[in-house]
């Protein structure tokens, strides 16, 4: 059942608290546990097989696992792999870095990138690398303040005043507790190695969210810091960061009942959903994201076909765009089949007896309560991610025309101050950046292909003015918007750059694309954005009050706080699963399913010509396991979700054995109900990093500068 799991967070308005219970009862799986935590849930985690204590994972006065965890690009996780600042993470975490670097002449998503030395690795404008400094409970300061905003503030100056921290006071089980983190972030980032995306996206859409996998999905870094090992700007005199921890990276093998833990930034769950909300989401939310990504999806990979140019432009965009789109039809497939309606309306009745038992009419009318506010809510929801699929993963043109918002709209306060030569070279290199990888004619297409879906989905209330020209013919109003813009031609854009003046920004202020962006923004800011704060506000105070209601009335059970991309750890083992009658998954792959797979030409299971020839030979170096095969990928009983990408898999030593990159289709629907029957996660094994790295593309001296344990 949805709420199964073997220990229980308690929390109430003093903070969270973790109660274990009978570790025999069910094997640990569901829940993503705060690091500080940790004590509670030791013991098991060491019955399980773990050979450390929560300090050795969770310190602030010594080097612990923690040291070596990283929040990478804004959105994944990443490990330190050497005292040198090696870091590693995900190949479709890195690819955005992969893809800016790469030209027709130097293809680096099809042929890799090696840096054979320092000088090699190559700089990331804005690409940052964050690291967890220490995380305080700070609940009872929070709650019994009368100012909550002005109590957090002042305990985040506290412990950032004077220092090179970053800090912020963060919710946690809807406000029922508080816990401030402090962070330090590193600005120099170099990308250091990545396979050919026919190892890293080896399977593409195809096998995406899918078991049995046999994607390489990593890539390497190096933060780099100034001369006192601290945060710096680039500069070639940066020397390599020296971390307070590394992983060991463990190549002796694993096998299936082993202990594991993932250790990363878990974006969000949603497993205190009401029943009218998941209803919501597998009949409304899903199907309208969907149906928007699907008009999408069919004019990004139309463009990818054409040319080698459009290809590696689009290669980016076409990733983030699949990914979300197949997991919420997996998600919608998981939820139906798992009868989460049934299990959620069946559990809120309980709830109810069970207060009406206990004689609480908060508990006993909150329900009904969060129920009330959602049937509001809903069309604020749905609004408010139609404009994150137009604005954010529509044609990229509109965000960018946003970014000359500034000299258009206050040009005259600009051009009596010295900020105006600041503003106008930062749209210069926008410019430059941005027509890098561009090309007017897809965005177009996928105006023309968005917008009516949008207009079908959106509720007149929420209709932008820009679109009440929208007469049903997408192609014909995308042409119209373009033919009269300037923001897609970059010649036209460069000259006006070249000779700015008040009046050539006044006119760019009836630019129909910005015209078109501002609409959409309007229509949201004036007409959703507050309302859907407030009622969000509304609905979390009473998941508070709810959360609060479960733990006192079912103690026999646990509800652990959700994800909100902080620092978590999950622990499980290596194991697969049978989710349907007469299938049963193995948890491991081996490269001789990559060439069982390998079809010439085909986009998801080509292989360069070099990698077939090393695989069909099988030198396998140090890194086979006992049965002399090559492992690819494993599986486990960790509770992951989206920001573990590139989470450390790691072993009961605290040992380097994979990466957390996915999980199985038929997990795509624990973010909202967690099956551990069904739920597993895949993690790409670190004996196939090593041997790609290592035998494959020749960069021994990247693996003489870990600490390999065999």
């Amino acid at each position: 059942m949805w709420w199964k799991i073997n220990r229980l967070i308690s929390a109430g308005l003093a903070g969270l608290t973790l109660i274990l219970w009978t570790a025999s009862t069910v094997q640990a799986k569901e829940g993503m546990w705060i690091p500080t935590l940790l004590q509670a849930v030791e013991g098991d985690m060491q019955a399980m097989g773990m050979h450390l204590t929560a300090e050795d994972i969770y310190s602030i006065n010594e080097g612990s696992l923690k040291d070596a965890v990283v929040h990478f690009n804004g959105g994944c996780t990443a490990e330190m792999i050497s005292s040198e600042g090696l870091l590693l993470t995900n190949h479709h975490c890195g690819f955005g870095q992969i893809a800016y670097h790469s030209t027709v002449e130097k293809d680096y998503l099809t042929d890799g990138f090696w840096a054979m030395t320092r000088e090699d690795e190559l700089a990331n404008p804005d690409l940052v690398a964050t690291f967890i400094d220490r995380i305080v409970d700070v609940t009872e300061r929070v709650v019994s303040s009368e100012d909550r905003a002005e109590a957090m503030a002042a305990i985040v100056a506290e412990f950032t005043d004077e220092t090179d921290l970053e800090g912020k006071v963060v919710a946690f089980d809807f406000g029922n507790s508080f816990y401030l983190i402090t962070t330090r972030t590193f600005r120099d980032v170099r990308l250091v190695g990545a396979p050919p995306s026919a190892v890293g996206k080896f399977g593409g859409d195809t096998d995406n969210w899918v078991w049995p996998r046999h994607t390489g999905d990593f890539s390497m870094f190096r933060i780099y810091a100034g001369a006192d090992n601290q945060p710096a700007d680039y500069d070639l005199t940066n020397q390599p960061y020296r971390p307070g921890h590394h992983f060991p990276v463990d190549i002796g093998g694993i096998k299936e009942g082993d202990f594991t833990m993932v250790f990363g930034f878990p974006g969000t769950t949603q497993q205190y959903l009401t029943s009218d909300a998941v209803a919501h989401v597998i009949e409304v939310l899903n199907p309208m994201r969907i149906g928007m990504r699907d008009a999408s999806i069919v004019v990004i990979n139309a463009a990818r076909a054409e040319s080698a140019e459009l290809r590696i432009a689009y290669a980016d965009k076409q990733s983030s765009v699949a990914n979300a789109w197949k997991k919420w039809k997996g998600q919608n497939k998981g939820l139906t089949e798992l009868h989460a309606l049934d299990q959620k309306r069946g559990f809120e009745a309980d709830f109810n007896q069970r207060a009406a038992v206990a004689q609480n009419e908060q508990w006993l009318g909150v329900l009904q309560e969060i129920q009330d506010r959602n049937a509001l809510l809903f069309p604020l929801i749905e609004a408010r991610r139609l404009f994150i699929e137009m604005a954010y993963y529509g044609p990229d043109v509109l965000n960018f025309s946003l970014g000359f918002g500034g000299l258009i709209e206050s040009w005259e306060e600009l051009d009596a101050s010295e900020e105006l030569e600041t503003e106008l070279s930062k749209a210069k290199g926008s410019m430059v950046s941005f027509f890098r990888q561009y090309d007017p004619g897809v965005d177009e297409k996928l105006l023309a292909a968005l917008v009516e879906p949008y207009v079908a989905a959106i509720r007149p209330a929420f209709l932008p003015t820009a679109l009440s020209e929208f007469d049903g013919d997408g192609a014909a109003y995308a042409r119209a918007i373009f033919s009269k813009s300037i923001f897609h031609d970059r010649d036209a854009l460069a000259a006006l750059l070249a000779k700015p003046s008040k009046k050539a920004f006044r006119k760019l202020k009836k630019d129909p694309i910005y015209k078109l962006i501002q609409s959409f923004r309007e229509s949201y800011f004036t007409h959703v954005a507050s309302d859907y704060r407030a009622l969000s506000t509304e609905v979390d105070s009473l998941s508070a009050i709810y959360t609060q209601g479960l733990r006192s009335l079912f103690p026999e059970r646990a509800f652990f706080p959700d994800a909100n991309s902080t620092l978590r750890l999950t622990y499980g083992k290596v194991e697969g699963s049978s989710p349907y009658d007469g299938m049963t998954y193995l948890p491991f792959s081996t490269a001789r399913g990559i060439l069982q797979k390998y079809v010439p030409d085909n986009p998801d299971f080509d292989l360069p010509v070099d990698l077939v020839e090393a695989l069909r030979e099988g030198d396998w170096g140090d890194y086979a396991d006992a049965d002399g095969e090559l492992p690819v990928c494993f599986t486990g009983s960790n509770h992951t979700t989206g920001g573990n990408s590139g989470s450390p898999a790691i072993d009961g030593d605290g040992h380097l054995i994979g990466i957390n990159f996915d999980r199985s289709w038929e997990s795509t629907m624990s973010d909202i109900l967690f099956d551990e029957n069904r739920c597993r996660n895949i993690m790409v094994d670190i004996r196939y990093v090593l041997w790609i790295t290592d035998v494959y593309a020749g960069a021994h001296h990247l693996i003489e500068e870990m600490d390999v344990v065999r």
